[in-house]
């Protein structure tokens, strides 16, 4: 059966969403946390910020007092408390960072003033909580501030910092069995015969899966027999997720949906209107009161590496404990005409500029070319309907 590019994705969150089973949980440390998904509330200790706090490098002041001359009293810089009090035409010289003054109210920037000895003048009013973040603006004590669910990224690290914590509660990853299929393969330390092919597909297979929090378990090929091809298959469907490339296209040796099918496989799509990777299968095989979802993914390694991008990683996410898994994408503009035949989706590898302002193909010559690959940052991924596009108009782009 085969699906448009819109169907297989929202298959494939729809069944994996409806599979997935709340992961277990484990405690890491904060450096480790970077990437993993949150598996508990985490609350503010104190109010953040825990006191009146200037913004700005200038002048504490009563904003009832401008404009006007006022007197300099005084001095306070972050990592100090000031501990006087400020009265009527009085102002105490502060630091960004630094506790507000009592008696203060707001804060004139150091570049709107013109000193005179300890005397400042200001020419303009202010508003009373001018240029100070209140105690308690940014979260109050107990409040929730992260989720269960959500991918910890630097300003989450730097957040669990801030309330003391040195560890976090976050779900295990999910496993990811990673099996490369043909007699065609040889190991990436081997010299390969002329007829031969290095194994790179279970290599960019493994580090796409940790990229989506995954946990890679990269299994030997499986040769196109079916004693091997069911041995391997049998040992990925332990995982939590399996993941195959090539044997699943209409040649003679393809025999990976047979032995799935034989293996009680579900199959909720065989095909998907897109280029690269249209032979792609994906399902679910249940036995032993598991069930255990898996991709076929097309053979070609730049098939491989798109297919997983746009299909599987949202599967591996999704198991990871993530709320959500989506696939982002940006418009900007071609900088060439574009030209294809209708009927895909097509993902095209190629090249955004530093700005992100326009987006170019890159030289490539198939889904066999992996120097083409490595050459793009991005995708250009086109409407199947469309034929033709000139250089300025927008279009859809992926990052890699």
């Amino acid at each position: 059966m085969a699906f448009t590019f819109e169907q297989a994705r929202a298959c494939v969150l729809l069944e994996t969403g409806a599979r997935r089973a709340i992961p277990a949980t484990e405690t890491v440390a904060l450096l480790d946390a970077s990437g993993r998904i949150l598996a508990e509330n985490v609350s503010a200790d104190r109010d953040y910020p825990p006191f009146p706090r200037s913004a700005r490098d200038g002048f504490a002041v009563r904003a009832a007092d401008l404009p006007g001359t006022l007197r300099l009293i005084g001095e306070v810089r972050a990592g100090e408390v000031y501990s006087g009090s400020v009265g009527p035409g009085e102002t105490v010289e502060i630091m960004t960072g630094a506790p507000m003054p009592a008696g203060t109210d707001a804060v004139v920037m150091v570049e709107h003033v013109v000193r005179d000895g300890n005397c400042i003048q200001m020419q303009h009013t202010l508003a009373s909580g001018d240029n100070f973040n209140a105690q308690g603006l940014a979260a109050q004590a107990g409040v929730t501030i992260l989720f269960p669910g959500q991918r910890l990224g630097y300003a989450d690290i730097a957040m669990l910092a801030s309330v003391g914590r040195d560890s976090v509660q976050v779900y295990r990853k999910p496993r990811v069995a990673v099996v490369p299929t043909g007699d065609e393969i040889v190991e990436g330390g081997q010299q390969p015969a002329t007829y031969q092919i290095r194994n790179s597909n279970a290599w960019s297979m493994a580090v796409q899966v940790t990229r989506a929090g995954g946990e890679p378990v990269v299994l030997p090929v499986a040769r196109d027999n079916y004693a091997s091809t069911v041995a391997r298959i049998e040992e990925g469907l332990q995982c939590d997720m399996l993941l195959l490339s090539g044997g699943v296209s209409a040649g003679k040796y393809d025999i990976v949906e047979k032995v799935l099918a034989d293996l009680g496989a579900e199959f909720f799509f065989t095909r998907v209107l897109i280029q690269p990777g249209q032979p792609l299968v994906f399902g679910v095989v249940k036995n032993d009161h598991k069930q255990t979802l898996f991709f076929g993914l097309p053979g070609n390694p730049g098939s491989t590496m798109v297919t997983f991008e746009v299909f599987a990683r949202a599967a591996v996410e999704l198991l990871s404990g993530a709320n959500e898994a989506p696939l982002h994408m940006l418009q900007t503009r071609l900088w060439k005409d574009l030209r294809q035949k209708t009927g895909l989706t097509r993902f095209i590898p190629s090249r955004l500029s530093d700005d992100g302002a326009t987006v170019e193909q890159v030289g490539w010559h198939g889904s066999g070319d992996v120097s083409g690959m490595t050459r793009a940052n991005a995708f250009i991924v086109t409407e199947p309907n469309r034929e033709q596009w000139s250089a300025g108009e927008m279009v859809r782009v992926l990052m890699k």
